[in-house]
């Protein structure tokens, strides 16, 4: 699919992308009428997605499966994109998520192309500490994340317990 200069949407952010997500295909929101949305390409809303200050939390989950199942998408859009915008931590930590999603399905050929793209982002981690699309947290929650994180989500200087269990539908 083409991508488009941005995204023009006047709704709720989590709302537009639970209906790109069920258009996409993703398994979480299939229970929602497909053609409410008009399908883009999965790098747009991916970067769209990691992009938003606070997301839902059934949205977060589906980030890893857009990369997992997408591992063809336009990586160097998406790799500049996220960088001009200082969110290749969030990127990392999803394309981490989605590579052991990958090895958990014995999927060598995605693990193999998304270990490069984790790579690849590895060499730009900023220092600085992110939330999973969930700015908002208050000072009591960030405290009990730094505390409590995935190691997935250490790596990447992310505050989320996310890992990649807690990802049900990621590969239904």
């Amino acid at each position: 699919l083409p991508l488009q200069e941005e995204l023009n949407w006047s709704a709720s952010p989590n709302d537009l992308l639970r209906d790109e997500f069920a258009a996409l295909g993703y398994p979480g929101f299939s229970y929602l009428h497909r053609n409410r949305a008009v399908r883009h390409n999965p790098a747009q809303v991916l970067f769209t997605a990691l992009n938003e200050p606070d997301l839902d939390m059934r949205v977060v989950e589906g980030l890893p499966w857009l990369a997992f199942t997408f591992t063809d998408l336009d990586w160097d859009w998406l790799v500049r994109n996220v960088k001009l915008h200082d969110r290749q931590n969030r990127l990392g930590f999803t394309v981490t998520l989605a590579k052991e999603l990958a090895q958990k399905a014995e999927d060598q050929d995605r693990s193999k192309s998304l270990s490069h793209n984790e790579s690849l982002l590895q060499s730009s981690l900023l220092a600085k500490e992110d939330t999973y699309c969930h700015d908002s947290l208050t000072n009591a929650e960030r405290y009990w994340l730094r505390e409590h994180r995935s190691p997935e989500a250490q790596k990447w200087n992310i505050l989320s317990d996310l890992n990649v269990e807690q990802l049900t539908h990621a590969t239904s």
